[in-house]
């Protein structure tokens, strides 16, 4: 019978990175986009918050890129179950060497923000629980909390938004009330939302993550 094996290669990721329109950052907000999508479509949301054009805003793009459908769309995924502890540490090592290519390219370092939406949101808290630098925030959107993540490791969290649309199918509620009470016993200082709409980045959490952004960017 043949026996699986893993081997460690180069390869080269794609990210995209947005200075601010005027005067310097107030901070940096790091990205990442859900299943089949790509980093043009984590920006445009990031781009999407109110006051957003005030940040340096990254925008990550997972590694295993492949074409949507039948089109030439490029997209992208995270991760598979295959191997999926080895495309953990490739994914977490992947994330420190953007932002290190970003800060070292640029002043701003803190306020740091990790934002995700749907299978980007495991990506965003493992990304956050890992930074060397401190985060000051998570912006969680129609996805959970990596089972994988330790209560010691989400402690690491000062704020968390988390919000998911009430007829999403894909981000159930009972997973979404099972990781409020692992955020509340952290203790993170959540803010939860359930907005009328289904699995997207919906109006309500561009005005839940703006509120935040202005706390934690003062």
């Amino acid at each position: 019978m043949a026996q699986a094996q893993s081997i460690v290669v180069t390869t080269h990721g794609r990210y995209l990175v947005e200075s601010p329109v005027d005067g310097p950052p107030r901070g940096l907000i790091v990205g990442f986009h859900g299943y089949a999508e790509s980093a043009d479509r984590a920006l445009e949301r990031l781009q999407s918050i109110p006051g957003s054009i005030r940040w340096t805003l990254v925008s990550i793009q997972g590694l295993h890129r492949f074409y949507r459908g039948r089109s030439t769309d490029v997209v992208a995924s995270w991760m598979t179950r295959q191997d999926r502890d080895l495309a953990i540490d490739d994914n977490g090592a992947y994330v420190s060497a953007v932002i290190a290519a970003v800060t070292g390219e640029s002043p701003v370092k803190y306020p740091l923000v990790f934002a995700g939406f749907s299978q980007g949101v495991a990506m965003a808290f493992r990304a956050a629980c890992a930074s060397a630098t401190p985060v000051s925030a998570v912006l969680a959107v129609g996805g959970d909390v990596p089972p994988e993540l330790s209560h010691a490791q989400l402690a690491r969290l000062p704020s968390v938004l988390l919000a998911r649309g009430t007829r999403d199918e894909w981000y159930t509620t009972a997973q979404w009330e099972a990781d409020q009470v692992r955020l509340r016993a952290a203790p993170v200082d959540l803010v939860a939302l359930g907005f009328d709409g289904g699995h997207e980045w919906h109006a309500d959490v561009n005005r839940a993550s703006a509120a935040l952004l202005e706390r934690v960017g003062r």
